[in-house]
């Protein structure tokens, strides 16, 4: 695990800007302390940060391969030994240990169809001096990160976080007016858009080929398929799907470093640790507890640690929120609204003392629909299909603009989100249940100007976009679709990678191996989500394992009640968010629609929490970033 930067001149053989990449290199120090190392050639520089995990001798980078190719990557690939052995029955001859050699040696030889072989997560540069072409990739899920860019004077910049590229100084970017409104809706910007104009995220499954005068070749190599297999039964896929984490469990823990476990209360850590103590050797599980009783999972992890014989440490995080605002904010290089990010970066910093790698639960609930809003939006599409658009916005239309938001209630008791969801259509009515703020509040947050700049744009063609693209006429797996290529990588993955190499921890989720997803992939969706209950043949395969009532107990939440926080006496994020210039003086937010909004939350009028977060983090991304610095 690494962090990677480079530039490439894409008109000619121009020096490049050795002091801006070691200001690049320098920017993405968090992400790998135990080593740095550059490369230059006519036209070229790479500059990489190392985290040794595996052959720490031998993995050192750039790594440049026999034929005089050179690689420049991030990430693990986790069958990297058999495909050696595949490279060697061919004729290499290898010299070290590390899947960087790997890579390096079996793009040389097969070019970018190696990439398809490659069983991890990854984001890497890779120079062909012979065809004098540049290949940048990213995993299938967006596991790891890659940011590209096209300077005034014609060079290409690519790094790990945003931050390095700003730190090239050899940008003048500015505000994309639409990622920020899809910030406002979503909480995140979704791939590729950044919050930048003319920076870009290599998006998931994608790799791109630039040369020299000749245009840039951006290839999807990979996306998601909903192949149903009718014939498999249940009980036989939850069999497979045990055998299936296990193996996925076996890859990932390879390693030459300390690894461990993140283990929370939940189901799918649970099955990643029991998975893990299957392998036999030490397991090392870690856990953070919160002293509010209703986020605290303690002491059902403590359950599943003490079943396995886990090395168990847990924390007690106490969240201040105001100390730990700005290091989130630069940790991130962009707005990120998800409140689970100050925790994340919590546990992050608190098992970096212990392991240096930590296997997570992250993607199940994506893959087997473990989500809330699932069954929701499946009922929804049952009186949607009932009933043609025009007339479902008849008569569900108004009843959404006049009955009243229960903010307060349980989700099937507020109406007014119910009867706006039937009378939308089905993108509409998903982007909304993924949207960290509701459609209206968003839309009255943006000014006149931004607005007037926006013009037809709406952030629900995200969604509109990736549910086009699905390929299936089944609502879930069109859902299931949407937030594997949106969701995940740009909140849940982003969230986790962000927080975790800010202190130089590497996290691997097995649940997101290639194998296991394709495979999950060909599952019915009653497997998944019937009469209600979630994660059917997840459970189902656990079961055995955690045991009934382990699998079936209620899971908390990992979000920080920011509502309260925001109404206690005295809070120093409301004192925060109401003595603060950036967000009010930026131009692009309604200020008089704000400012009423935090009156009515304080007044407990409206929860107006979320939308008010929203504005907070946004506010710290403009004093922390280095564009705006």
């Amino acid at each position: 695990m690494c962090g990677i930067a480079g530039i490439f001149d894409l008109k000619g053989e121009r020096d490049v800007d050795r002091e801006a990449l070691k200001r690049m290199a320098d920017a993405i120090a968090h992400r790998g302390p135990d080593g740095e190392g550059f490369y230059y050639d006519k036209g070229l520089g790479f500059a990489h940060r190392r985290l040794a995990i595996i052959d720490k001798a031998g993995g050192a980078q750039p790594f440049i391969a026999g034929a005089g190719a050179v690689l420049n990557y991030n990430g693990e690939i986790y069958n990297y030994a058999d495909l050696g052995h595949e490279l060697e029955r061919h004729g290499a001859s290898l010299k070290t240990r590390s899947d960087t050699e790997v890579l390096a040696e079996g793009l040389a030889a097969h070019g970018a169809g190696f990439i398809d072989k490659l069983r991890g997560m990854f984001a890497f540069a890779f120079w062909d001096p012979a065809a004098k072409t540049l290949l940048l990739a990213r995993d299938r899920l967006g596991e790891k990160p890659l940011y590209y860019a096209e300077t005034d004077d014609g060079f290409l910049i690519f790094a790990s976080e945003i931050g390095a590229l700003c730190a090239s100084n050899l940008l003048s970017p500015d505000l994309n007016i639409e990622a920020v409104a899809d910030y406002f809706f979503y909480g995140y910007t979704p791939d590729p858009k950044s919050i930048y104009d003319g920076v870009q995220k290599l998006p998931p499954g994608h790799r791109m080929i630039v040369g020299r005068n000749r245009r840039a070749d951006l290839t999807q190599y990979w996306r998601p398929q909903f192949a149903v297999n009718r014939s498999i039964g249940f009980d036989e896929a939850g069999e497979t799907l045990r055998g299936k984490l296990d193996d996925a469990v076996r890859a990932q823990m390879i390693s030459d470093a300390p690894l461990g476990a993140f283990l929370s209360g939940g189901v799918d850590s649970a099955g990643i640790v029991a998975s893990m103590a299957e392998t036999g050797g030490e397991l090392v599980a870690c856990t953070v507890g919160f002293e509010e009783a209703t986020h605290d999972e303690r002491a059902g992890a403590r359950k599943i640690a003490q079943k396995f014989g886990a090395d168990h440490h847990e924390f007690v995080a106490s969240v201040d929120a105001e100390d730990l605002i700005d290091k989130v904010a630069i940790a991130y290089g962009e707005p990120f609204a998800d409140s689970s990010a100050l925790p994340s970066y919590i546990v992050s910093e608190l098992a970096r003392r212990h392991v240096t790698v930590a296997l997570s639960g992250d993607g199940g609930d994506e893959l087997f629909a473990g989500y809330r809003r699932y069954p929701f939006f499946l009922n929804e599409e049952a009186v949607r299909a009932r009933a043609p658009l025009a007339l479902r916005r008849a008569l569900f239309g108004p009843a959404g603009a006049l009955y009243p938001k229960l903010d307060w209630a349980p989700r099937f008791l507020r109406a007014k989100s119910t009867f706006q969801a039937l009378a939308a259509t089905r993108a509409d009515a998903y982007a909304a249940a993924v949207a960290i703020n509701a459609p209206d509040r968003a839309r009255a947050m943006m000014g006149r100007e931004m607005t007037h700049q926006l013009g037809a744009y709406r952030p629900q063609s995200v969604i509109d976009d990736a549910m086009n693209a699905a390929d299936t006429d089944d609502p879930l797996s069109a859902a299931q679709y949407a937030d594997l290529m949106t969701w995940l990588p740009g909140r849940m993955l982003t969230k986790v990678d962000r927080a975790s190499m800010a202190h130089g921890l590497e996290v691997r989720p097995p649940l997101l191996d290639p194998q296991l997803v394709e495979w999950a992939g060909t599952l019915p969706s009653d497997f998944k989500l019937k009469n209600g209950e979630r994660k059917r043949v997840l459970k189902a395969a656990l079961t055995p394992r955690l045991g009934s009532d382990y699998v079936n107990r209620a899971k908390r939440g990992f979000d920080m009640p920011v509502s309260a926080w925001l109404r206690r006496p005295d809070s120093p994020l409301m004192a925060r968010l109401e003595s603060s210039k950036a967000w009010r003086e930026c131009g692009l937010l309604n200020v008089p629609v704000i400012e009423k909004m935090t009156r009515a939350h304080k007044a407990g009028a409206r929860d107006c929490g979320q939308e008010l977060w929203s504005v907070i983090m946004f506010d710290a991304f403009l004093r922390t970033s280095r564009a705006f610095s």
